[in-house]
Order: structure tokens, then C-alpha cells, then sequence
């Protein structure tokens, strides 16, 4: 079968190869893949395998040879101190690419270590403007960062939900703090109020004390910087304490999981920003999750179609570039430019996209349901 993002130009990479060996290609991917984040980790891998196979599928040849990609996973738990493990294992092992690392902390822990190597490290998650503004050639984001998510919130709590009175909570952690900081700014930069900053952490599941501080403020809507093992339990516990303001966040609390995180607490109570379009409006995005879930059984989570697009912009890169060497991948990124399942697949000098978009979500009966999308 014919690839879907194959192009005329890039015809002469399938063939028919049986008669020779096959080079392995070996594509790095590190997320957690075990603990409370694993449901994310999981969802970007399979999103990565899909399109993995279907290139295997069509024969590719790099350089005039036949190629085979494989996937080495590696489980990062989330943890910086284990990403640097992991990166080195990478860097040792030559990969030709890496896809992650899955948070904005591990990400921009390991990127000096891919950089040093001239290995690309394309991020399906991590949203901290910080990652690919380090200096490195070697960073890339497939989606939206915070500094566009932040503004796109605040302006939603703004002029759509009309709240003056902000309360602000983050999880410490390089996602969680770097979003709620752009939020905070952006809230102020209007005119509106922040009555309440506050900090837990994102192993923390009793925010008993944060959230009595926060009520006794009285804000309208309350941000919360952190995913949604922590946003959903802080849900349940401003239902208990009837705090009556909405959840608002970014891409980490706008999940699948969140209807069972916060149960009966969710509906019309959160607010979330996505850094791509809904799934649904995605060019590609109803035909890749009905693929995912007939593949593997379950709905897509949140990051997989950006994972996905990641491998299939590292092979477009090595067709480009007609070589699997990490650093003609590096260089061929900054080049590439097709339609992916997310949008349109193209980078600036930074590695950000070069058109990013936000989709502002709530949820009725467990299930997601798109508001507006801001694009850039």
C-alpha cells in the first residue's frame, strides 16, 4: 500500500527490496513508562510504533539501500536524574534520532547530551518554552509551547469567562511551574488579579492546605501548572471543600484519563488548553484514532498523533537528506515541510513549529468536547 505522506518527489524511496539485507535504523524514544505518568508515555510510543510500521511496510530505501527502522524505548519515569541515563545510553548506542523525553524537566535535562552528539531530540510533549530555546540545532517541539498556551488561557479566562479574580497553583516541576508563570503574567498583563499564588508537587494527591488558602481568596477560576495525576484529585478536593471557581490548565490535565482521575468532579468544572488542534479537527486525526484504537485497543490519550508525526518527520529528514546519520537527520529537520496528522509539519530556526495551535477544551459526561481553537 502507498504511503499517505509519500509525494512524487519522494516516489523512488519504495521499493520492492526482498533481494537485499536491510540496514536497521534505530530510532531512540524515551517517556514514562511505568508510574503515574505511564499513561502518557504509553500513548506516545504507540503513536511512534504505528507510524513505524507503516514506513517498515513500504520498503523504504535511504542512500540507495533498503532500510528498516526499529524503536528502542527506554522508561525515563519522568525523572530528570534517570533521563540523563537514558540519554547517554542513546549517545553511546548512536542512534539516529530520539523521540522525547516526555516532560519539560527530562527534556531540557538531557538536551546538551544530544546536542554534544548531533542527535535530534523531537519532543511530542514537553511544552516549556526553555527547550528549544537552550542554543542547541538539535531540539524540536511538535506542538504548541507555553508561552502560546499561557496566552491563549488567559485571554479565554478573560473575555470568554470573564474572571478578574485568579487563584494560581503549580506543581514545581519545569512544566507545571513554566506554564502557571505565562499564565500568571499574561492575567496580570490584562488588568485581572492574581489573589492566591500556591505550590505542591507532582507527587503530592492531599491539597487539603492549598486549597483552604485558596478559598479563603475567593477567586472566580483556579490554574492549576501540573498533569492530570495531581489535577484530578484536586478536582475531587475543590468539589469536597465547595470551591464553586473551574479548573483551568494546560495540555497535562486536557487527557482521557481526567474523566476517570476526577469522576463525577469534571464535568463543566475544567477548562484546558491542547497545543494542537482537537483530535477531531486534526487533518488526520479521525482515520489515526480509529488505526490506534483498532491497534491497540484504546482511546488515544493526548500526545500520540504528535509522536506519530515526530517519526515521520525524522524518516522525511533521512529521505531528504538520502542518509541515517544523526547529524544529516539534524540538518534535514530544519528543512522538512509536509502535512502531518496533527497540521503542518515545518520548524523554525528554534525548532518550534512555525504554526502552532491551541484548542481551549471542557468536558460534559467524561468526554471532551472542543470550545475554540487559536492558531497562530
Amino acid at each position: 500500500m502507498r504511503h499517505p505522506l509519500l509525494t512524487p518527489a519522494l516516489a523512488l524511496a519504495f521499493c520492492c527490496t526482498a533481494a537485499h539485507a536491510q540496514t536497521v535504523v534505530t530510532i531512540g524514544y524515551a517517556g514514562a513508562l511505568t508510574g503515574a505518568q505511564a499513561h502518557f508515555g504509553k500513548d506516545s510510543e504507540r503513536g511512534i510504533r504505528l507510524a513505524m510500521d507503516e514506513i517498515n511496510a513500504s520498503h523504504p530505501l535511504i542512500g540507495g539501500k533498503p532500510v528498516k527502522f526499529e524503536l528502542d524505548a527506554q522508561d525515563d519515569g519522568a525523572d530528570p536524574r534517570l533521563a540523563t541515563t537514558v540519554a547517554q545510553r542513546f549517545a553511546d548506542n548512536r542512534v539516529s534520532a530520539v523521540i522525547g523525553h516526555q516532560n519539560s524537566g527530562t527534556s531540557i535535562a538531557v538536551a546538551r547530551t544530544y546536542a554534544q552528539q548531533h542527535i535530534a531530540e523531537l519532543t511530542p510533549s514537553a511544552t516549556n518554552p526553555e527547550f528549544t530555546r537552550l542554543g542547541f540545532d538539535t531540539t524540536f517541539r511538535m506542538l504548541a509551547n507555553d508561552d502560546f498556551l499561557g496566552e491563549a488561557l488567559s485571554r479565554y479566562v478573560s473575555d470568554t469567562l470573564h474572571a478578574k479574580r485568579v487563584a494560581v497553583v503549580d506543581d514545581r516541576t519545569a512544566y507545571g511551574q513554566g506554564i502557571a508563570d505565562v499564565f500568571a503574567k499574561q492575567v496580570q498583563a490584562s488588568g485581572d488579579t492574581i489573589v492566591a499564588r500556591e505550590y505542591t508537587t507532582d507527587k503530592a494527591f492531599d491539597f487539603a492546605a492549598v486549597l483552604t488558602r485558596v478559598k479563603g481568596a475567593n477567586p472566580q477560576v483556579i490554574f492549576f501548572g501540573g498533569m492530570d495525576t495531581q489535577g484530578g484529585p484536586m478536582l475531587k478536593q475543590m468539589r469536597h471543600y465547595a470551591i464553586e471557581a473551574p479548573l483551568i490548565g494546560g495540555d497535562g490535565l486536557c487527557t482521557a484519563e481526567m474523566s476517570k482521575l476526577a469522576g463525577a468532579a469534571l464535568d463543566g468544572n475544567l477548562y484546558c488548553a491542547d497545543g494542537g488542534r482537537s483530535l477531531a479537527k486534526m487533518p488526520g486525526g479521525p482515520a489515526f484514532a480509529a488505526k490506534f484504537k483498532k491497534t491497540y485497543g484504546e482511546p488515544v490519550q493526548l500526545y500520540a498523533p504528535y509522536a506519530y508525526d515526530a517519526m515521520m518527520a525524522i524518516y522525511q529528514a533521512a529521505v531528504l537528506a538520502q542518509s541515517t546519520k544523526a547529524p544529516d537527520i539534524v540538518s534535514a529537520l530544519h528543512r522538512v515541510a509536509f502535512q502531518g496528522v496533527t497540521g503542518s509539519i515545518a520548524f523554525d530556526a528554534h525548532g518550534d513549529l512555525r504554526r502552532p495551535a491551541a484548542t481551549i477544551s471542557t468536558y460534559h459526561a467524561g468526554n471532551k468536547t472542543a470550545l475554540t481553537e487559536v492558531s497562530k
